[in-house]
């Protein structure tokens, strides 16, 4: 695992990576500040009590809410955003790392938008359910890096997987390694959690996601159960 840390941030220098860093950071903020806009538009819509000096505090309240809950999802949405340039990075890798591997499955625009939207939606929903935990310390840290590390790990590992395996096998393989798969998860969350290394953490995770993925495929394949399509390419 601590090779694939390395060799990920060696390939973060490559001229293409660079471009997609750029570009997915640019379309991650502008999501973000979307739905930040969006939600203090329909803020300011609402008369809570009728009063409009009360009701001015409760919706910039409101506003800054919205803006909060834009920064905690913003590990989840890079990792959406990034789905749409991952192709570009993978092939990069693997030229450099794995150039024996054959083609991958190019995936359609739509399953890549499937993947993106099912959890995002589900980021969304989780860190919503978990919001009251924020605010108590100490707790608020372990549910935010655990909750955000599970949906980052899924969310780049099927990314990854699904190029190279069925749907079958990519979810039997994050079965079973699904806390290895996990704890990176986390490592790649506290990454997007921090100021500047944020800003390249999102293409950083996907090539350290595609060394791990390529590090446990070339395992021998387990014995029993439907886990055995692990090597198939």
């Amino acid at each position: 695992m601590i090779p694939a840390f390395f060799l990920a941030l060696s390939d973060l220098f490559a001229p293409h990576q660079r471009r997609v860093l750029l570009w997915s950071l640019l379309y991650t903020v502008l999501l973000l500040v979307g739905l930040w806009v969006a939600a203090t538009w329909a803020l300011q819509l609402f008369h809570y009590t009728g009063i409009w000096w009360l009701d001015r505090p409760l919706a910039v309240l409101g506003s800054a809410g919205a803006l909060f809950l834009a920064w905690i999802l913003f590990p989840a949405m890079s990792a959406l955003v990034l789905g749409f340039f991952l192709d570009g990075v993978a092939r990069d890798v693997e030229a450099q790392h794995f150039p024996d591997l054959p083609p991958a499955r190019r995936q359609s625009l739509g399953e890549l938008l499937f993947i993106a939207l099912r959890l995002g939606l589900l980021a969304i929903v989780i860190n919503l359910v978990a919001l009251p935990f924020y605010f108590f310390p100490a707790i608020n840290l372990l549910v935010y890096f655990g909750l955000n590390g599970y949906l980052v790990a899924r969310e780049y590992f099927l990314l990854i997987a699904l190029r190279r395996l069925d749907v079958a096998a990519a979810n039997a393989m994050w079965r079973y390694y699904r806390w290895r798969l996990v704890f990176v998860g986390v490592v790649i969350a506290v990454s997007l959690s921090l100021p500047i290394v944020n800003l390249a953490a999102p293409v950083w995770a996907a090539a350290l996601m595609l060394h791990l993925f390529e590090g446990l495929r070339a395992q021998p394949p387990v014995r029993t159960g439907p886990v055995s399509g692990f090597g198939q390419t």
